[in-house]
């Protein structure tokens, strides 16, 4: 009975709409012509339509090779990109490269693009091949300016920070900024839990839509060991920029904690016995393992005060940064320094070596304070402190209240994801 009732509202509330009866009617006379099936097959043949594909150059690759991959078979096309100069140096042999290229129906180029970032400008560089209408190709290299685009990531520390990025499919750089900002306060060598999280805001500098390079870190929050970080990029017109936490703090120390991008520490400072002298000694610094080549970077801002070579220090940059504090960088395989240059926090100074007294390619990074050797992190811990001032706040606030909503938002992603 109560589902008759209810079929019975139902059709009490059908009847209360229009009668189809009332509704006006209009009706529309066309006279379609057919084409012929003659007329048909000639449309047919007469369309055409391209093909985009991109693909990323890989260490082996030939103008064949590569234009095999992107379905192209057009001889003329593979007999100019081999002699094209441009073609050459910014596309073969450039591992990773992305190109892209659009071909006929017929599998013919059409044209090819590859788009790189050769500085710091700002700018990137975009080489094109089209083909004319009389079927020759021509080559030309454009400037333009990239964009920067917001991104949100987050992940869960399993086992490293590097395979969390991995697992987040967010960039090295982003790993790398997160430990540079927070290197006082998280040991990222040894201090990572598995469950530790993290969520990060930060651009994507990108060339017609593809992305290119990571820029800044905008905002992070990490969760380490029960503890949570968080920290936001703030800079006005005219002033320079720093992190800060939501309450104001800077995070930005006068000193890095690491003169290497994260990397493993093989020696700490403490007693150790040494490799060439066979007897236990202080060993006054910190020895970061890295392969040849690996930059190694100021830890302050400071003038150069002797570049070259010393006993076991083997090619040494020492830099002195106020009337008390100086750092050594022992070991170099490449000086990129001279004595008397000023040097910023952060710029590049060497590369990894094992010149001098080493047994294998390290860095040897010293820091001493009145001529004695202090531990780098703690320096780097002591070394903050700077607030806003009071004309700063208002603005301040507004991006740390918006940096909140983009943490959420970026760790609710991942958390619906999982």
């Amino acid at each position: 009975m109560l589902l008759l009732g209810g079929g019975g509202g139902a059709l009490a509330v059908a009847n209360f709409g229009p009668d189809p009866a009332a509704m006006p009617v209009r009706e529309v006379v066309e006279t379609v012509q057919p084409l012929s099936v003659t007329a048909q097959a000639e449309a047919l043949d007469a369309f055409s339509f391209h093909l985009h594909r991109s693909e990323t150059v890989r260490p082996t690759d030939t103008v064949d090779t590569l234009l095999a991959r992107l379905g192209i078979h057009d001889a003329a096309a593979a007999a100019y990109l081999r002699q094209d100069a441009a073609v050459r140096s910014q596309i073969l042999g450039r591992y990773g490269r992305t190109v892209r290229a659009e071909a006929s129906d017929t599998h013919e180029l059409r044209s090819l693009t590859a788009r790189w970032v050769a500085d710091d400008s700002g700018n990137f560089r975009r080489l094109v091949v089209t083909r004319a209408d009389d079927g020759r190709y021509s080559t030309r290299v454009e400037t333009a300016k990239l964009a920067a685009s917001v991104r949100l990531g987050s992940g869960t520390i399993r086992s490293s920070l590097f395979a969390a990025v991995d697992d987040a499919r967010l960039p090295d750089e982003v790993a790398m900024q997160m430990a540079d900002i927070l290197s006082a306060e998280i040991d990222f060598q040894r201090g990572l839990r598995k469950g530790d999280r993290f969520s990060v805001v930060y651009e994507a500098l990108e060339a017609d839509g593809e992305p290119l390079r990571t820029g800044r870190v905008l905002s992070v929050e990490f969760l380490n060991n029960g503890k949570t970080l968080q920290a936001l990029w703030f800079q006005e017109p005219g002033v320079k920029g720093g992190y800060f936490t939501p309450e104001g703090k800077s995070w930005t120390s006068a000193y890095l904690a690491s003169p290497m991008e994260f990397s493993r520490v093989t020696s700490g400072f403490a007693m150790r016995f040494h490799p060439i002298l066979k007897q236990w000694r202080a060993h006054l610094g910190t020895d970061y393992g890295a392969p040849v080549g690996t930059p190694v970077r100021s830890v302050g801002d400071g003038v150069v005060e002797f570049a070259g070579v010393q006993n076991g220090y083997g090619n040494v940059v020492f830099i002195r940064h106020n009337g008390s504090d100086q750092t050594v960088y022992a070991h170099l395989s490449r000086m990129d320094v001279r004595v008397g240059q000023r040097i910023e926090q952060g710029q590049r100074i060497g590369a990894v070596g094992a010149t001098g007294w080493a047994t294998g390619p390290h860095l040897h990074f010293e820091f001493r304070i009145n001529g004695t050797h202090q531990d780098p992190i703690q320096v780097a811990k002591r070394h903050q402190g700077v607030t806003l001032t009071a004309a700063q706040r208002p603005a301040f606030d507004k991006l740390a209240s918006a940096m909140r909503m983009q943490l959420q938002a970026a760790s609710a992603t991942v958390a619906s994801a999982e």
